[in-house]
């Protein structure tokens, strides 16, 4: 599907629902462009690597973790010894398709059909009565009511979608589903309340994991070369570190080529293939930073699929949540496995919840730099950058992770920011990253306790793509 119509077709949802129908903040005081002294022990780590897949929530991935470790016999190592997952306490969603209240269940395809994470829809996926007051308090009460009404519309577009109730939000996978996601979240470390930045789609979730900021756009962004705001790639460059973008996108895109950096002698060079990547991970040539972008476009990214789901050549290929979680495991194995892995931090999660459920109410944090939302559509909920979107799975990985380890400290993506500055003496970006903690809780630099690797299953490829069972 086309993005142009694909965003027709969300935009025209929002509107339709319109017609129809607990975070803390972590800010530390501190000022953009603070450099502060280096963390004990964080010069020890000499690689990072980012990796961000697409479009799915906490609940929606590691809702079932607790049951996981209770069935496995493995520990809590934080404190309190607790996940706050889908299976910590009842909730539901009410399907205005039947007045019938949704609870959260284990999906049985590997497949989506899509749904929708933009401004106006997540808003009311917080709070569906009034969207404009979104807040870290919001019931989360409209994630079924926005996906039912995706559905709505594309049937008045000809559009057969298979779920017609909005159910499909509150499918959940387990840990045989993403046995590797499982294992890996936890044997090394994750954060309960660990959300994206921007309460938005993909674009200005990736602008803030670059830059601390979008500039005020909410939507798609001014287009190639229209942000001018500093870069962590500029940072990186001024302190003569070393950093590649690896794509796994078959046309090469990144999101750095928003931002007027990228036209800047050199900086395009910095933008390899995946085929570079695991070379530089097997002979232990990785940069200083990798920033891995998914192949949003070829299968990879864990994207819910296109909306038809019995005509592929509408657009997309139907994309299947194991094939994006075999693709990460390569990503992340490559670093295990290779001579890089004694100074190197893996961070992995998604870019943004992609409309699919989640019980925790998004987090209140400071405005990156007081910039208003500037391209708010005329059915958007007022707002501004003072609210995060919904958390998202994520994982630690790296020689220095506590094992077993769960932080309950809020934090969005651009704590991703905050630790690179951390580690290299830079100067913070945005008042976000500087609001944020510098990771170091998630590390014993001295202990290693991960030197010598676990060794992580293989994904399972054994799911079935049945939209009629999502």
């Amino acid at each position: 599907m086309t993005s142009r119509f694909r965003s027709f077709l969300l935009v025209a949802a929002s509107a339709a629902l319109i017609a129809g129908c607990g975070g803390v903040s972590n800010n530390k005081g501190q000022n953009p462009g603070t450099v502060g002294p280096q963390p004990a022990g964080i010069t020890a780590v000499n690689h990072v690597v980012i990796l961000l897949q697409e479009n799915r929530s906490f609940d929606h991935y590691f809702g079932q973790m607790t049951a996981y470790r209770q069935a496995n016999g493995i520990p809590i190592n934080g404190s309190p010894a607790t996940i706050d997952d889908e299976s910590a306490g009842a909730f539901s969603n009410v399907s205005p398709a039947t007045g019938a209240s949704i609870a959260p269940y284990h999906t049985g395809s590997v497949c989506t059909e899509d749904l929708t994470p933009d401004w106006e829809p997540s808003h009311i996926n917080f709070n569906r009565q009034n969207p404009a007051a979104a807040s870290a308090s919001s019931p989360m009460d409209g994630f079924v009511a926005i996906a039912f009404n995706i559905s709505k519309v594309a049937a008045g577009l000809g559009i057969h979608m298979a779920d017609q109730d909005g159910h499909r939000v509150m499918g959940f996978f387990d840990a045989n589903d993403l046995n590797y996601y499982y294992f890996m979240a936890s044997q090394f470390a994750i954060d309960d309340h660990f959300f994206a930045p921007v309460p938005s789609d993909t674009p200005a979730n990736r602008h803030f994991l670059m830059a601390g900021t979008s500039q005020g756009f909410v939507h798609n962004g001014p287009g190639p070369g229209g942000l001018t705001a500093k870069t962590i790639f500029q940072e990186l460059d001024s302190a003569g570190v070393s950093w590649r973008i690896y794509s796994a996108d078959t046309s090469m895109v990144t999101f750095l080529q928003d931002f007027a950096y990228f036209n800047q002698p050199g900086v395009a060079g910095h933008v390899v293939g995946m085929g570079q990547y695991f070379a530089d991970a097997s002979a232990g040539k990785l940069p200083g930073v990798s920033f891995i972008e998914p192949g949003l476009h070829d299968g990879l990214s864990e994207h819910p699929s296109n909306f038809h789901s019995d005509n592929p050549s509408l657009g997309e290929p139907q994309i299947n949540v194991q094939v994006g979680a075999q693709f990460a495991s390569k990503v992340i194995n490559a670093v295990m496995q290779g001579p890089s892995w004694t100074d190197t931090v893996i961070f992995f999660a998604h870019d943004e919840g992609g409309g699919t459920f989640d019980h925790v109410p998004p987090m209140s944090v400071p405005s990156p730099d007081g910039i208003k939302p500037v391209d708010l559509l005329s059915i958007d909920a007022p707002g501004d950058f003072t609210i995060t979107a919904s958390r998202v799975p994520n994982i630690v990985i790296s020689p220095f992770t506590k094992k077993n380890f769960v932080s309950h400290t809020p934090m969005d993506q651009t704590a991703y920011l905050r630790f690179i500055e951390a580690r290299w003496s830079l100067p913070t970006l945005t008042a976000r990253d500087a609001s944020m903690p510098d990771m170091t809780e998630f590390f014993d630099f001295t202990g290693k306790p991960w030197a010598t690797p676990p060794t992580p299953p293989a994904q399972n490829m054994n799911g079935a793509c049945d939209f009629t069972k999502q």
